[in-house]
């Protein structure tokens, strides 16, 4: 299977790993993530994921388990297979927006929030950035959360639409 592979397949896997590493999580998930967006079939076992990622059963085992319990994988069953397969959850790309973006978001806010009960008996310009970050943050946050909504308000009009054709 590996040898299958394109050279630009192998980059997109190796990519998707980085990103993963900048985010705090390990890049072997990003790379299984990043098989996982474009294989075919959409579901691999173990045994074709490390062939695949040039990874140990070890490694592949901890990864599944990481990206299962951020439910970012699944498990899915084949009637008549000895060996579970995985593929990504259905709600996989919400998870890494919510993983990436707003529990960035959230962060930044709650740090902007911290620091200005440590300067609140200061005088306010030792406290103006830290507002200026706690109100964009906060704007930023529930503008995120109102975008998401209406995308998948939209995404489900959509679907609905094929459906009926």
């Amino acid at each position: 299977m590996l040898n299958k592979l394109r050279d630009e397949e192998r980059s997109f896997v190796e990519e998707v790993g980085v990103v993963f590493e900048r985010t705090g999580l390990p890049r072997m998930a990003g790379r299984m993530f990043g098989w996982l967006l474009i294989s075919d079939p959409p579901y691999q076992s173990p045994a074709e994921l490390a062939e695949v990622l040039m990874a140990s059963k070890g490694s592949i085992s901890t990864t599944v388990r990481l990206l299962a319990q951020t439910g970012l994988v699944e498990r899915h069953i084949i009637p008549g297979e000895r060996h579970d397969h995985f593929r990504l959850s259905e709600d996989a790309l919400i998870k890494t927006i919510q993983h990436g973006l707003e529990d960035e978001i959230k962060m930044f806010r709650e740090l902007a929030e911290y620091g200005l009960k440590l300067m609140k008996d200061e005088p306010s310009v030792r406290q103006e950035w830290l507002e200026q970050m706690r109100d964009r943050y906060a704007y930023l946050q529930k503008a995120f959360i109102k975008t998401m909504e209406r995308y998948e308000k939209r995404r489900a009009k959509l679907q609905l639409k094929l459906l009926l054709k």
